[in-house]
């Protein structure tokens, strides 16, 4: 029998997730806090971990990040509620399998479920072959059919062939994994392997280590020499993912390995050649970190010989739709569910709304809708509750004629409303907000808030 864990504090819905699992053949244990929760897992197995959110003693993030710590990490489906998408969005770059969101439907939740523990044998087998924790490859890639996603093929199509290490902008979501797993498919080390590194999910301590490796006693805890992710990805390609993250002592070692062509263990001496290409991408804006002094001028320009911008959801026009209807098709075959299409009411209130999560989040919404529809069509009732209602209570917000103000407004409103919960401390603000001091105190500064 498959055994879960789960975190949540109340009680009443605890009981409720706990029973159903149980009738569908789980074995479910309960706790009501992290350290409960992870005081259990040191000396107990389990197959999956559930956890809320929002935790008295935390977030369900600390648990993801211990799951993250150990050597076989147990798969982490996060229950959050649906104005928490962007803190949902980051639990997914750093290792969480999936996340659903409050009021949870059963079979949702049991799909989820299954689906999960179907692909841990997957997992474990890409981690055994050499692809760590923290990486992460995605074959399927969809093409837009507006000019602006017509020029970012051509781009891609441009600068592949090459060997020019390239940045790629765009906020989270938006698919800069998918672009840059393009980008070495097109290119001649396509026989070799392609590595994505999460800097943001990296150890700020076990950085060096996670990188370029380490021998064995090199620090406490080196056990064994470990095979770092640049020789890992040797003649092929390494996507470092949301590099604005890196410490400066780190970015010192990035620069010197991108010059030199070599790396050196963490406790070694010894110099290991790399032939390796790199591929940046970040959703933060590098060249005011360099202007701050928070990132090396000489590894941006070091970095960025080409630069491609992956467009939010809500700037791409018809393509929404492009992209809707591959995630309904791809839902449809998940679930052995045969949905033509969306009402045009539906299609409606996509057009309006500013989609934070991006595709990320179109894709969730649309495997729930498919889940639910009991029609030809997805109608507006299948929807998240939160997201119809957002379009009534505030269509200021979604309806304004330029889009990224739009969203300005929405997320600002949002780190007020956030701060203000939290007695304006913003180390509490940016941890509910998923993102780090540095990154809240440059949208306050950005936003006027003090």
């Amino acid at each position: 029998m498959r055994s879960i864990l789960l975190v949540e504090d109340d009680v009443s819905y605890s009981r409720i997730i706990r029973n159903f699992l149980e009738k569908n053949g789980f074995e479910i244990v309960t706790k009501e806090k992290i350290s409960d929760g992870i005081s259990f897992l040191n000396s107990n197995n389990v197959n999956l971990i559930i956890t809320d959110y929002r935790l008295p003693d935390g977030t369900g993030l600390d648990i993801l990040d211990f799951s993250n710590s150990l050597s076989n990490p147990i798969p982490v489906i996060l229950i959050t509620n649906y104005s928490d998408i962007r803190i949902a969005v980051k639990a997914m770059k750093i290792g969480a399998v999936e996340y659903i969101t409050k009021p949870i439907n059963p079979d949702e939740l049991l799909v989820t479920v299954k689906e999960t523990l179907a692909d841990i044998p997957k997992r474990r087998a890409l981690s055994s072959s050499g692809t760590a924790k923290g990486v992460t490859v995605k074959d399927d890639y969809i093409t837009g059919k507006i000019e602006a996603s017509l020029k970012l093929e051509e781009y891609i199509s441009l600068v592949a062939p090459t060997d020019l290490s390239v940045i790629v902008l765009g906020e989270t979501g938006t698919g800069k994994e998918y672009i840059s797993k393009k980008i070495h498919k097109l290119s001649k080390r396509n026989s070799g392997p392609f590595i994505a590194v999460d800097c943001g999910a990296l150890s700020k301590d076990l950085a060096g280590s996670e990188l370029f490796g380490h021998i064995k006693g090199a620090f406490t805890g080196a056990t064994d020499t470990r095979t770092g992710h640049f020789e890992t990805a040797n003649g092929g390609t390494i996507l470092l993912d949301e590099i604005g993250n890196l410490s400066y002592d780190i970015q010192i070692k990035l620069l010197r390995a991108l010059q030199e062509k070599t790396i050196k263990k963490t406790g070694s001496n010894t110099e290991i050649p790399i032939d390796v290409r790199v591929i940046a991408a970040t959703n933060d804006d590098l060249q005011i970190q360099v202007k701050k002094g928070e990132f090396r001028e000489d590894l941006y320009h070091r970095l960025n010989e080409f630069s491609i911008t992956a467009l939010p959801l809500r700037e791409r026009g018809e393509d929404l739709m492009v992209f809707a209807d591959y995630f309904l098709n791809q839902s449809n075959f998940k679930l052995g569910k045969s949905i033509k299409g969306f009402s045009p009411e539906v299609e409606q209130i996509f057009k309006n709304y500013p989609w934070p999560g991006n595709l990320r989040e179109l894709k969730n919404i649309i495997r729930r809708s498919v889940l639910l529809s009991q029609k030809e069509y997805i109608e507006v009732g299948v929807l998240p509750e939160d997201l119809s209602s957002e379009i009534i209570k505030e269509p200021s917000l979604l309806y304004e004629r330029d889009p990224k103000n739009s969203l300005r407004v929405h997320e600002k409103e949002m780190i007020i409303k956030t701060l203000e919960n939290v007695n304006f401390n913003k180390s509490k603000a940016a941890k509910l907000l998923g993102m780090d001091r540095k990154t809240l105190y440059n949208k306050m500064e950005k936003y006027g808030l003090k």
